[in-house]
């Protein structure tokens, strides 16, 4: 397992009949959480003082009760120096995924020691947790996402993390179609991160599947790494590509080519009232030899 362990302002306190107890800086949210299966007493008196709470629908979706929470805040990552800015928005997220910060570690680390300009190419960039990350690494960062308001927000979360204007070239549009025309414009990258969707639509509509569309996306991909790439790294919340899909995925299409190992496994946060790791989610990490 990868664990985010290096949070200060962020930590699941708790979990019990499908719902998590978090704290986000100073602020208690509690969030449904499918991986919950447990229905353990709830001892922890912080269940009862939380400042906001996202009741699951059994209709599908759902809306949040809040008691005593700001429409935005900040919290920080204290390793990389990152800022984030938060807010609750519909289906119960909050604008960033912590478990995430596994990852920044260890790409951070590797562009650091790369000792050479990295140009990261960073699709379906959501709000931008993993561009702050490579950025602020030293890595000129190409970050993509179909909806304009992520890519707003995360322009947000560069500044408050005090990231070069520089440092990131910011881009609304249909993931594939961008690779597309990258392809034909012949421009390359030394990284690759993807953060692709179990659903998703385009800005024009386009219909995304993740089961059906993540091994053409990789091979799109593979054709805009350049010689020698640094890593490629694939997340997925969809339980049906578990780590062995992904390092199988990974291996066919770019350990294939640009030799290297690939890594693959569950990327997890630890919970304080058992002591115990939270699932939340696969990673799959290629890097080459160099």
């Amino acid at each position: 397992m990868w664990i985010a362990s290096q949070w200060k302002d962020y930590e699941v306190i708790d979990t019990s009949s499908g719902e998590k107890l978090e704290r986000w800086g100073k602020y208690l949210l509690i969030r449904p959480d499918p991986q919950v299966l447990w229905d353990t007493p709830k001892t922890e008196s912080r269940w009862r003082t939380s400042n906001a709470h996202y009741h699951r629908s059994s209709r599908g979706g759902g809306e949040w009760e809040f008691f005593d929470l700001p429409g935005q805040w900040i919290i920080s990552y204290n390793p990389l120096a990152l800022n984030f800015n938060l807010k609750p928005f519909n289906f119960k997220h909050t604008g960033l995924f912590p478990e995430q910060a596994a990852n920044w570690d260890w790409f951070y680390t590797k562009i650091k020691k790369a000792n050479r300009p990295i140009k990261v190419l960073n699709l379906f960039a959501y709000t931008g947790g993993a561009t702050c990350a490579a950025a602020a690494a030293g890595a000129f960062v190409t970050h993509v996402d179909a909806s304009k308001g992520m890519v707003s927000w995360a322009k947000e979360n560069a500044k408050s993390s005090g990231l070069p204007e520089t440092s990131v070239r910011w881009i609304v549009d249909d993931c594939t179609k961008f690779l597309e025309r990258e392809i034909r414009r012949g421009n390359t990258y030394d990284a690759i991160i993807m953060d692709p969707p179990s659903y998703g639509r385009g800005p024009k509509g386009e219909i995304w599947k993740i089961e059906d569309a993540i091994y053409p996306f990789i091979q799109l991909c593979r054709k805009v790494l350049n010689k020698q790439p640094l890593f490629f790294l694939i997340n997925s919340y969809t339980t049906g590509l578990q780590p062995a899909v992904l390092s199988y995925m990974l291996s066919l299409e770019i350990k294939k080519k640009f030799g290297g190992h690939v890594t693959a496994d569950e990327i997890v946060l630890p919970v304080t009232a058992s002591g115990l790791a939270l699932p939340c989610g696969a990673s799959g990490r290629w890097e080459g030899d160099i």
